[in-house]
């Protein structure tokens, strides 16, 4: 039998094998709302040739409250009108769903298609809230369910808008989104998530098992405590919503019976607005959990150092060829210059792994400080078509020749990026811009050590060394944006059919209604 799911935790519901149909129902956050006389319907397939002895039914519902009580939903559940269950009374009155599991008989199953109706009771006083519905065959007991987490897990990369509030206040603000990508390819969702930035802000969240919301606690750098909460933006299949990100790739190692051993690609990204992270926390939905503290620089230097060895010229507006005063002389330990001929000019560096810079080193050049830049722009790019400001400079002057003058980049950190761009707007006066040299410090991830626990076994060493991944590029951003597109467009038309469809059954009710109205009063 193909694995038979419906999970209503997202809308619209994810299905296998199934379609559904409802009546007197609406989609909650997490799950599908069912009032009294409601009616949900799963059209399944059972192929011809496949004989079934038994079947298990595992159906997650919970009851609301009622004030103090737990509720009240009677649920019939009826296999190709077959009661497999009349009356039965769904666990109410807590916050967890209750897992419901049946015995179906082979009898009841025939080839081709059939059905399976879940309904409330005309009496209910609350609502029955339905989650998930699976069914396998006996001897293929969890199928459904391994198939569902690894439908759900498909789209890792998560954005979240959030809100932050201090503690004791009932006052929500706005926060910066959260962007974020785990990922060891185990196809299984975060349930937990940790982190903590370069600037020593920590944050820590719990996600609702459909992902649609988390909450948690955030302490700022300064040590101010607020509580945080998010909701669910954009969800993609990576390398999907991640355009504009750097994300950490790793192969990794795991490090059990006295050695250590090849374990796969580990991707990791957050992104709080803040900056570089230096360490991530997470545990999955199965319930394993791992550590990445990452080191960060060159040689394992937490603190900047200096990266001008990783780069090189990428290209120039203009420069002096015929003398030799071209852009790569500002890489080098020379003081020969490089030399444009405007009055604004532009030259653009590549790095051989990504960095986040904190500071840069302009050094003058030998004569005519007319020429000297005066006003100029940094920016810095992860594939070098999408630009960030990074830092701007406006009346700034040297004071002698060969003059090495160094300017931090101010503000919350930015990148890590492979690309930056120095775009000179200005100089003092003269009709050409010339430097001596060119410098870089700053950090960028190498490596990382922590440990990895799998679901009730003990916990081992986990390390990993920074791969080198091309960018993406426009081309494949743009048809992701396309996907992204039509994915929403699909989701709206979706629901649109389900409006239609129920809009549909009421007048069909409604016209059955009046025949037999219009039946009564002839017979009268």
């Amino acid at each position: 039998m193909q694995p038979t799911f419906a999970d209503f935790s997202v809308t619209p519901a994810r299905v296998s094998n199934c379609g559904t149909t409802y009546e007197a129902c609406h989609a909650g956050s997490s799950h599908l709302a069912m009032s009294a006389g409601a009616r949900v319907t799963l059209e399944f397939e059972v192929d011809a040739e496949e004989e079934i002895g038994e079947a298990t039914l595992r159906v997650t519902a919970l009851v609301s409250k009622l004030g103090a009580s737990p509720g009240h939903s009677p649920v019939d559940l009826v296999v190709n009108e077959y009661p497999l269950a009349r009356g039965l009374t769904v666990p109410g009155g807590g916050d967890l769903p209750q897992d419901n599991v049946f015995a179906v008989p082979g009898r009841l199953l025939r080839p081709g298609t059939n059905t399976l109706e879940i309904r409330t009771a005309d009496d209910a006083r609350s609502m029955l809230w339905l989650y998930r519905v699976t069914l396998d065959s006996v001897y293929e007991r969890g199928r459904s369910e391994r198939a569902m987490a690894a439908d759900a897990a498909r789209n890792t990369v998560f954005a979240y808008t959030t809100e932050r509030r201090e503690p004791f206040t009932s006052s929500w603000k706005p926060g910066p989104r959260l962007l974020f990508h785990v990922d060891r390819g185990e196809q299984s969702l975060p349930a937990q998530l940790g982190w903590r930035g370069a600037d020593g802000a920590e944050s820590a969240i719990s996600f609702q098992s459909n992902m649609s919301d988390f909450h948690g606690h955030h302490r700022a750098a300064d040590g101010a405590l607020a509580e945080f909460r998010g909701r669910i933006s954009g969800r993609w299949a990576f390398p999907e919503g991640t355009e504009d990100a750097h994300v950490h790739r790793f192969g990794t190692e795991e490090g059990w019976g006295g050695d250590w051993h090849s374990s796969g690609e580990l991707r990791l990204l957050v992104d709080d607005g803040s900056g570089p992270v230096e360490r991530v926390t997470w545990r999955d939905q199965r319930g394993n959990s791992g550590v990445a503290g990452l080191r960060l620089g060159p040689g394992g230097a937490s603190s900047p150092v200096d990266v001008t060895a990783d780069a090189s010229v990428a290209g120039a507006s203009d420069e002096y060829v015929a003398a030799g005063e071209t852009a790569d002389r500002l890489l080098d330990s020379s003081q020969e210059k490089w030399l444009a001929g405007d009055a604004r000019a532009w030259v653009e560096f590549r790095l051989e792994r990504p960095v986040t810079l904190t500071s840069y080193t302009l050094t003058s050049a030998d004569d005519f400080p007319q020429r000297d830049p005066r006003d100029w722009l940094l920016h810095g790019s992860a594939d070098g078509e999408r630009w960030t400001r990074l830092d701007s400079r406006a009346g700034e002057t040297f004071t002698r020749r060969f003059e090495a003058r160094t300017f931090r980049i101010d503000g919350a950190p930015a990148g890590p990026f492979t690309r930056y761009r120095l775009d000179i707007t200005g100089n003092g006066g003269a009709d050409e811009i010339q430097l001596s040299g060119v410098r870089f410090a700053g950090v960028g991830p190498v490596d990382f050590s922590g440990y990895y626990q799998r679901h009730d076994e003990g916990p081992i060493g986990y390390r990993g060394t920074a791969v080198d991944v091309p960018p993406i590029p426009a081309a494949r951003a743009e048809k992701a944006a396309e996907g992204v597109r039509l994915a929403e467009e699909a989701e709206q038309a979706a629901r649109l059919a389900e409006e239609l469809d129920r809009a549909a059954r009421s007048l069909a009710e409604a016209a059955r209604s009046m025949g037999r109205t219009a039946a009564w009063v002839r017979d009268r």
